[in-house]
């Protein structure tokens, strides 16, 4: 559909020739006396006739109706376009502490600390997200928000791939860093409350236990996606991730290497879109520069015709002047 942005504009068409009614009232009319003036009046009568007089008329009317044109934004406007309307909101929660420095994974032959597995199996998952809302909490000793809930996933990885253990301390504070989660998520709809936990270990800091942490959660109504992440059993706490997990409507995942974490990850994958009012945009292409080139063109063509005029007119004014 074709339509104009301003088209009130077109209200100013009559300007020029207001402008021009106004102007010759102020003018006086005034004799002009030069030697060679019957040849200037003939040479007019020549380049200036009243077909060429006319021409010009139109030519001027055609920029300012062009320039009026281009101003009120022509465009035409695209049938309307559905957007995806699916898509998740999730805060993920990443443990800092000292522990995720141990050299214990393996991935294509090359082994890897925890943290760095953890960057490049999430690091992959986040790329994924391309239509979800993403947030990142990193945590040891104490919580940190590094990034709230957002679109702009591209962020998200990088403030993770530049996480370092010991920004945080040295310890895990698994129930601050989900008391923290649940700060930040209780603006948002209850089916949009989703945390996913990674951790290495047991609460061993902080001022909120796991199971006080939980019961936040469920008051809040915020789901909570529990990850253990460690090759020694002894190291994790399964029980207090299967808990929260449970209670908070989640579920609790072991993985004991990097190849293990990367399927946790494609079953997030599957998690169930939260719901989201579905959202129709209409494409639009812009028109202005067709009309501008018009006015640019005729106004050139005029400029050329005037100076052609002038220099005949200096032509007769010369031979004007020797005769």
């Amino acid at each position: 559909m074709f339509e104009f942005s301003f088209l009130w504009l077109f209200l100013l068409l009559p300007l020029p020739l207001l402008m021009a009614r106004l102007k010759a009232k102020e003018q006086t009319q005034a004799a002009l006396r030069v030697p060679f003036y019957q040849q200037a009046q003939a040479l007019q009568q020549n380049v200036s006739s009243s077909v060429k007089s006319s021409l010009k008329k139109i030519s001027l009317w055609l920029i300012w109706l062009a320039t009026l044109c281009a101003a009120a934004n022509p465009q035409w406007v695209g049938d309307p376009v559905k957007m995806p309307s699916s898509g998740r909101d999730l805060l993920l929660v990443v443990d800092l502490s000292e522990s995720m420095l141990q050299e214990d994974m393996i991935y294509r032959q090359k082994r890897y600390n925890r943290l760095e597995a953890v960057k490049i199996v999430m690091g992959e998952f986040i790329a994924r997200r391309t239509s979800d809302r993403l947030g990142l909490i990193l945590f040891a000793d104490n919580a940190y928000l590094q990034a709230p809930l957002t679109f702009d996933t591209n962020t998200v990885q990088q403030m993770l791939w530049e996480s370092e253990v010991y920004m945080a301390g040295v310890r895990t504070a698994i129930g601050d860093a989900i008391a923290l989660g649940i700060k930040r998520l209780k603006d948002y709809p209850d089916n949009k409350r989703v945390m996913i936990l990674l951790t290495d270990g047991q609460n061993t800091a902080g001022e909120i236990t796991p199971e006080q942490a939980t019961d936040l959660a469920v008051t809040a109504k915020t789901k909570v996606y529990t990850i253990a992440f460690s090759p020694y059993e002894q190291e994790v706490d399964g029980e207090a991730m299967r808990y929260i997990a449970d209670m908070t409507g989640g579920d609790y995942f072991r993985a004991r290497s990097m190849q293990e974490l990367d399927d946790i990850h494609h079953q997030l994958d599957q998690l169930e879109p939260s719901e989201a009012d579905e959202e129709t945009f209409r494409p639009v292409k812009k028109l202005f520069y067709w009309p501008l080139a018009l006015a640019f063109l005729l106004s050139l063509w005029l400029v050329v015709l005037q100076l052609i005029k002038q220099a005949s007119f200096q032509s007769v004014k010369m031979n004007g002047g020797k005769a």
